[in-house]
Parts: structure tokens; C-alpha cells; sequence
């Protein structure tokens, strides 16, 4: 396709999407499958329009993917509600730890006994697709700083914290495969990619987070009433919490959640000590102003990479390994994962149970998939596990996508 082509397309559904906004809200189908159906009609599946080569273009893609799980990432830390609390946080907690873990172990399983990879590729797939994604599970996120449901806030937590708590075993299969320095019998791994990497991200992020709200509450509120620019607020606290990560080898993507969440609890308390009578909403914070621009950029972001992901896939693509992985991980590995990791958190079944399904893996997935590639891959081993994650991501945009409305509902129904 030529750019003219790309302008007409990408112009077209965004006014197609601008304008059926409330249809689409009351369909059955999510605004990612339509943008699949878009990829896979102009893709080699049908019109073969276009074709894009994940494997040639991994730095171009790990670029995309990055940019859009840190907006995304962003987003979901802002609209937290209430104060901080262990007993409310413990489900999400251990859903991105020892939910995650259980993950990677059955994924891992599954890779080596069914698919005949090695262990070092059986864990580092495990990685890819355990996490769950903050890009394409907006249906099942807190929508709003003031939304409260319980599940909603449990799936959102989780998407937050466990595209960080992913990144270790990432390493870690890497180093299986020879590509990484885990150290001796796996102590620089231990130290530097599972404890340091991960206390020094949630510490530079609630640093950071609480050193911007105090700072622009301090402004707007001092003599001369400063003006300030939310966008670039947010979008610079990102930058710079990402890029300190990076620099001291922390989890980037755990310290942007942790810096938002920071932020909005800072300016909500600072609120409440100093207007308690203050209607919300009703003061300019921002964690609040910052959101909407982001947001429009999130639903940009996954447009287009979804768009993308249908260009990536022949008809050959769907593969019985493929398929059999999909419906493993769904039916088995996040279930299972899920009831063990949660067992006596206090969560209530029903939303254990809803958990378990609404696993969504998407671009956090494409972005571990591209940063692996990018760290020497080989190229064999590349491409299996490149079909192997576009099919799991492809279907989890299908089935999840298509069931997400109506489970919802009845859930909420019974509520």
C-alpha cells in the first residue's frame, strides 16, 4: 500500500469510529475485532493489499508497542481510586506475581512436552505470553478515576504490574538460551533482574510521582497561580521515569504504572488535607488533565497496531500447535494459574472466576516478542515464536473480545 493508501485507510476508520462511537458501544463486539477484520481483510489472508514482516521490521514494532504499554500504562495507574490499601491491593499483587508465575511454569510445560521447544525457549514464550494487556483490555479496566468496581480494579492492577513482573523471566529464558548473563547458578538474575530491577522501578516511580503532584500542587496553588500543562506533564513524567530505569536496569514499564498511581494518590490526599469540601473533580490536578490526552492516544496506538497484526497473518499462519496453545493458555494455564495464585485473598469467587477468563494478551505480548528478537534471537527459533504469539494475541482479541460484553453484564446483573 502506498502512504496515500495508509492516509485514506487509517483516515477513514477513524471517522468511521468517531462516528458510531455509542453503536459500537452497544454491540457485542469490541472496537479491536473490528480493527482485526480490517487487518485481516487488506492483509495476505484476503486482499494481500499489504504484508508486514514482523521479523524484518522488530525494531520499528518494539518501538510501536513500547510507546503504546507506557501511554497505556499511564492511563490505568491514573484513574486508581481511593487511598492505597494492602487488603485491596493483595488479589492484583498476587495475580502479577504468583499468578504470573504459575503462567510462565504451564505455558513453559506446554512449550516443551507439546511444541518440542527447548527450556530456555519454552520459559522466555511463557514470558511472552503470561502478562495481561493494558492496550486491548480497556472493556474490562476502570473507565473513569471515580470507578470502583471491584473487578474492574483487580484486572486493571494486574495489567499494570505484571507487564514489569514478566520482564525477569524474560531474562531468564534469554539466559537459558545463551543470550543473556544470568551469572553463577543464576545470582545476577536473582539480584539484579528480580530484586533490584523491581524495588528500584516501584521506588523511582512513587519518588517521581509524588515529586511531580507535590510540585505542580505547590504551583497552582502558590501566589502567582501558575498555568500548567498537563500533557506534557504526563507524558514527561514518563519519559523520564522510563528513561531513569533503563539507565540504572529497572523495570521501566512497572515504574510508569507505580509513578502514576503515585501521582494521583499524592494529588488526592493533598485535596483532601487542604479543600475537604472541594466537590471531585472540581480542582484542576494533574493525574486528571493528562488522562484524556492519553486516552486518545491509547485508542489511536491500538488501531493501529491491531490494524498491523491482521497485516502479519497468512491463512498457513493458523497452525494446530498454534491453536492448541491458544486454548491451553485460556482454558487451562490462566485459570488454573489464577484460582492458585488468589487462594485466600479474600476475593470473592465470581470475580477469581471472571479473572481467570479475562486474561487478554495483546501488544504488551508483541513487545516482549520484539525485544527478544531485538536481543539476538536466531532467526528459526524466531519465526515459531513469532506465529505461535500472533495466533495467541489474534484469538484472545476473538474470543475474549466477543465474550467480554455479555459476561459483564450478567456479572453485573447479579451484583
Amino acid at each position: 500500500m502506498t502512504s496515500a493508501q495508509w492516509f485514506l485507510l487509517i483516515g477513514a476508520l477513524l471517522l468511521v469510529r468517531g462516528l458510531t462511537a455509542t453503536l459500537l458501544e452497544r454491540s457485542p463486539v469490541t472496537s479491536a475485532i473490528v480493527y482485526l477484520g480490517v487487518g485481516l481483510l487488506v492483509g495476505p489472508s484476503a486482499l494481500n493489499l499489504f504484508h508486514f514482516n514482523p521479523l524484518k521490521e522488530s525494531a520499528l514494532l518494539e518501538a510501536l508497542t513500547e510507546v503504546a504499554v507506557l501511554i497505556s500504562l499511564f492511563s490505568a495507574g491514573v484513574k486508581m481510586p481511593g487511598t492505597f490499601t494492602f487488603a485491596r491491593w493483595r488479589a492484583p499483587v498476587l495475580l502479577a506475581t504468583a499468578s504470573m508465575a504459575l503462567t510462565v511454569g504451564l505455558v513453559a510445560a506446554f512449550a516443551v512436552w507439546v511444541l518440542d521447544l527447548p527450556l530456555g525457549a519454552g520459559i522466555l514464550l511463557g514470558a511472552i505470553l503470561a502478562p495481561t494487556d493494558p492496550v486491548l483490555a480497556t472493556d474490562v479496566q476502570i473507565r473513569h478515576p471515580g470507578d470502583r468496581d471491584q473487578l474492574r480494579f483487580t484486572l486493571t492492577c494486574e495489567a499494570g504490574m505484571n507487564d514489569g513482573s514478566a520482564f525477569p523471566f524474560v531474562m531468564l529464558g534469554l539466559g537459558l538460551l545463551g543470550l543473556h548473563n544470568l551469572g553463577d547458578w543464576g545470582t545476577r538474575w536473582v539480584v539484579v533482574e528480580v530484586l533490584w530491577a523491581t524495588v528500584g522501578a516501584i521506588a523511582i516511580g512513587v519518588v517521581a510521582g509524588i515529586a511531580l503532584a507535590r510540585l505542580g500542587w505547590m504551583l497552582r496553588r502558590g501566589p502567582k497561580h501558575h498555568a500548567l500543562l498537563d500533557d506534557f506533564l504526563g507524558l514527561g513524567l514518563i519519559g523520564v521515569v522510563y528513561g531513569l530505569c533503563v539507565m540504572v536496569d529497572a523495570w521501566g514499564f512497572l515504574a510508569v504504572f507505580f509513578a502514576a498511581v503515585a501521582l494521583r494518590q499524592t494529588e488526592q490526599k493533598l485535596a483532601r488535607t487542604a479543600l475537604p469540601h472541594a466537590e471531585p473533580g472540581s480542582l484542576p490536578l494533574v493525574s486528571e488533565g493528562s488522562l484524556v490526552f492519553k486516552e486518545h492516544l491509547e485508542r489511536l496506538s491500538e488501531m493501529v497496531l491491531v490494524i498491523l497484526l491482521g497485516g502479519t497473518l497468512f491463512l498457513n499462519s493458523w497452525s494446530w500447535g498454534a491453536v492448541g496453545l491458544s486454548l491451553f493458555l485460556f482454558l487451562v494455564a490462566r485459570p488454573v494459574s489464577v484460582m492458585l495464585g488468589t487462594w485466600g485473598s479474600g476475593t470473592p469467587l465470581r470475580i477469581r472466576g471472571l479473572a481467570a477468563w479475562f486474561g487478554v494478551r495483546g501488544v504488551g505480548s508483541l513487545y516482549y516478542l520484539m525485544y527478544a528478537i531485538q536481543h539476538g534471537l536466531p532467526e528459526p527459533l524466531a519465526l515459531q515464536l513469532i506465529q505461535l504469539t500472533l495466533i495467541v494475541v489474534t484469538m484472545s482479541i476473538l474470543v475474549h473480545g466477543t465474550s467480554v460484553k455479555p459476561l459483564l453484564a450478567l456479572f453485573w446483573r447479579r451484583s
